[in-house]
């Protein structure tokens, strides 16, 4: 159901991306923009985790007793070991990037390590692990690349509008709404997406590890962490990170990536109760 679901979001983001293009440039315009999200997908699927991987610096992790989690879990999950990767920040924090469980990676804060307890840590291992073998990792980089065509495409369209002369001017204002709900739908859309895929993984954790609480006490104490100690970033890579680690004011608060950290572990408590009746 989860997968249907995904499909038909990512469907919708394709289809506001064409409609934009159509509304700039007629059935040529519609044809432009499909070459481009097909460009744009097939890039983020080979590229996104490098970029990402540069993007925050991390470096290759050699830790046994990690390697060894980190095996484990994989080995329950009936995947592939992920690559291990250190990333600099004294801020606890975790995600997983690339395009299969084949050629996937999962990079850990030196905050992570250094501030949760083993139990903690396995329970976020098993959030990332989850990633992977559910592919989130791949449908969260085309839902964001899509995303982000589509706030490229309503700008062109502002400035055609703007710059436009005579009727064409009369007939974008005619279109004046789409282009301003384009790019919000597009980012409603993005978030449907994450936050679904967010509790996916929590419970998928909770039921790898048979100890939910573990990925409950991390999630209080990354939550702690990164409200008061925001870290400088891409703001468009914070669906990735296991919480958001940017600073939230009031319009990302409205259009947060991630769900309500006190509803997942609430959920968490829950499925701890079943599991242990």
């Amino acid at each position: 159901m989860a997968l249907i679901r995904t499909t038909l979001l990512l469907s919708l983001l394709t289809g506001i991306f064409l409609g934009g293009g159509f509304l700039i440039a007629g059935a040529e315009g519609a044809m432009i923009a499909l070459v481009f999200a097909i460009f744009m997908n097939f890039f983020s699927y080979w590229y996104s985790d490098k970029i990402v991987l540069k993007m925050y610096k991390a470096t290759p992790l050699k830790n046994a007793e990690l390697e060894e989690t980190v095996h484990k879990l994989a080995k329950k999950a009936k995947i592939a070991n992920p690559k291990l990767y250190l990333m600099k920040s004294g801020v606890p924090n975790a995600f997983a990037t690339g395009r299969n469980d084949k050629h996937a990676a999962v990079v850990v804060s030196a905050g992570l390590l250094n501030n949760l307890e083993k139990e903690e840590i396995e329970g976020v291992l098993a959030h990332e692990l989850s990633h992977i073998k559910n592919h989130d990792i791949l449908i969260s980089s085309m839902a964001a690349t899509m995303g982000g065509a589509i706030s490229f495409i309503a700008n062109m369209a502002w400035w055609n509008m703007f710059l436009g002369g005579g009727d064409e001017d009369n007939n974008m204002l005619m279109f004046l709404p789409m282009l301003i709900l384009a790019p919000i739908s597009a980012t409603i859309v993005q978030l449907s997406i994450s936050r679904t895929r967010e509790y996916g993984a929590d419970y998928s954790a909770g039921v790898l590890t048979k100890n939910p609480k573990g990925l409950a006490n991390a999630l209080r104490k990354l939550e702690s962490f990164s409200n008061a100690n925001p870290v400088k970033g891409n703001a468009a890579t914070a669906h990735l990170f296991i919480i958001n680690p940017f600073k939230a004011d009031a319009m990302s608060k409205l259009f947060s990536t991630h769900p309500s950290t006190k509803e997942r572990i609430q959920k968490l408590e829950e499925l701890e109760k079943k599991l242990n009746c």
